[in-house]
């Protein structure tokens, strides 16, 4: 038994010496490196949904949707392009989510889910998504009234009664545009 236990013991500092010399950079840590510092025109965002690598990026100001979705390494076949403008320009801070077209829960895809538009339908209309109460419908066109149409998923959040909650209840029932 102690000759099993030497031996793993042994293929494990084996293995690690191994990974240290592949990557010798791995479990060691610098405290006194140089923080490098962010360029002046560079921001952070991230994405969500249906991009092949969600995460945080760092990008330049400017920089738009669809900069960000090619970043992301670009969508995948479930991404529903009804849900953003590729020209909308990027806020640092923000997570950007892109939605499926498809129901997670079907599992072939065969059947799309059905969504509302946020820029043209009606608070009756919008209240048949789960989750958008008429109160929160007449919000969305009133805010839309004002404010102009939605260039984001995101700026639903921005209208009265939405919060963090109802945004991720509701953002794979509605699009931006046709």
């Amino acid at each position: 038994m102690i000759k099993i236990i030497l031996g793993v013991v042994i293929v494990t500092i084996a293995v690690i010496a191994a990974f240290l010399v592949l990557d010798p950079n791995v479990g060691i840590t610098s405290t006194n490196a140089p923080v490098t510092e962010v360029a002046a025109n560079t921001f952070t965002v991230s994405i969500e949904g249906e991009v092949y690598n969600t995460g945080k990026y760092t990008l330049n100001e400017g920089t738009t949707m669809s900069e960000l979705v090619n970043v992301a390494g670009g969508l995948t076949n479930n991404a529903d392009e009804r849900c953003y403008y590729e020209s909308t320009l990027l806020t640092n801070g923000m997570t950007y989510y892109i939605a499926s077209k498809y129901d997670a829960t079907d599992l072939c895809n065969m059947s799309e889910v059905e969504k509302v538009n946020v820029n043209l339908d009606d608070a009756e209309t919008l209240a048949t998504v789960s989750g958008i109460t008429s109160t929160i419908g007449n919000s969305i066109v009133s805010y839309r009234t004002e404010h102009g149409l939605f260039s984001s998923l995101e700026q639903l959040m921005e209208v009265y009664g939405i919060g963090n909650a109802t945004y991720r209840k509701i953002r794979n029932y509605v699009i931006l545009h046709a």
